[in-house]
């Protein structure tokens, strides 16, 4: 694996009037269901951070450290970029206090939810922003969870050098098959591991072809079966669990995501400028490379946009 991402082609345009007013460079990379490469565009071999695409395997990290969870829903949330809707909040509420827990016990920082419709529910009723909300309290407190479960200290839970952390790099590593060239502290405060794209891809081809009973299988089956835990009602890699049966899908920030299909194969891709507007369209053209296809990837082919009310145009892919 390369030491420096040296970054993508051109694979999405964003066209307005019939007029290309801008293009999105980044990298993406299908495998087959064995786990060869089928196609791929940019640098998929160079390290990233894949940020919250992570956390799968983090979780899965979790559970071999001795963390258990009473419900499936609750180990979704344990690997969610949650919107802040109401049931994501009593849920990560829920498992802090299981363990006599209260938030300021978790290291996220306070923050308003990413949701457009819970943020704005918040701000209407006067709230402002709290570590609940941060769409990565789940993690946290799973991590805490874990932490008591090990036996290891709460303290500085978050810290590289902790044993938490080498415990879920050790997992990570495991099964994107590389090693974290470079370890980053993620928006959230905890670590976040490097990958290269085809790394991230392999990761999520084993998690969904793992018998269901390893903890690859949980989290593999937990985050399917609960798809609105992880990202919210209106999230893209929420929409895409709903509509497409079995696919493993999770967003990471800066413009990346990961999916996998049993069977089928998987992919991982990064815009190189973070926009999220052209990270759906080329998902869409790398699974139908895989052959994949359902009304919720007809959705979001090319994304339109808007002058005033009217669509005048659409982010759609290249590659």
């Amino acid at each position: 694996m390369g030491k420096t991402y040296e970054g993508g082609v051109p694979l999405a345009e964003v066209v307005r009037s019939g007029f290309v007013e801008g293009v999105h460079r980044g990298s993406v990379v299908v495998l087959d269901s064995t786990g060869a490469p089928l196609a791929a565009a940019g640098d998929v071999t160079s390290p990233i951070f894949p940020r919250s695409s992570n956390k799968p395997m983090q979780a899965v990290g979790m559970l071999r450290a001795g963390l258990s969870l009473a419900e499936p829903a609750d180990l979704a949330i344990v690997a969610a970029s949650h919107a802040g809707e109401e049931f994501h909040l009593a849920r990560v509420a829920g498992l802090l206090a299981g363990a006599r827990l209260d938030e300021e016990a978790l290291h996220c920082p306070p923050e308003l939810p990413v949701g457009d419709l819970a943020r704005t529910t918040v701000l209407r009723a006067g709230g402002g922003p709290t570590r609940l909300q941060m769409n990565c309290s789940g993690k946290h407190a799973g991590m805490l969870l874990t932490c008591r479960a090990a036996g290891w200290p709460m303290e500085g839970y978050w810290r590289p050098e902790h044993p938490l952390q080498r415990s879920l790099r050790d997992t990570v590593e495991e099964f994107t098959g590389e090693e974290a060239v470079a370890v980053g502290v993620d928006g959230c405060g905890a670590p976040v591991l490097s990958a290269s794209l085809t790394g991230l891809a392999t990761a999520y081809l084993r998690m969904v072809a793992a018998d269901g009973d390893s903890g690859a299988g949980q989290v593999a089956g937990a985050m399917r079966a609960h798809p609105e835990v992880v990202g919210g009602t209106q999230a893209d890699d929420t929409r895409l669990m709903r509509g497409v049966p079995g696919l493993l899908a999770k967003i990471g920030a800066e413009g990346v995501i990961a999916t996998a299909l049993p069977g089928v194969g998987a992919v991982a891709l990064k815009i190189d400028d973070g926009a999220g507007r052209a990270r759906m369209p080329v998902l869409v053209s790398a699974l139908r490379r895989l052959a994949v296809d359902a009304p919720v990837l007809t959705e979001y082919a090319e994304l339109p946009i808007f002058g005033a009310t009217l669509p005048v145009g659409a982010t759609r892919p290249l590659w």
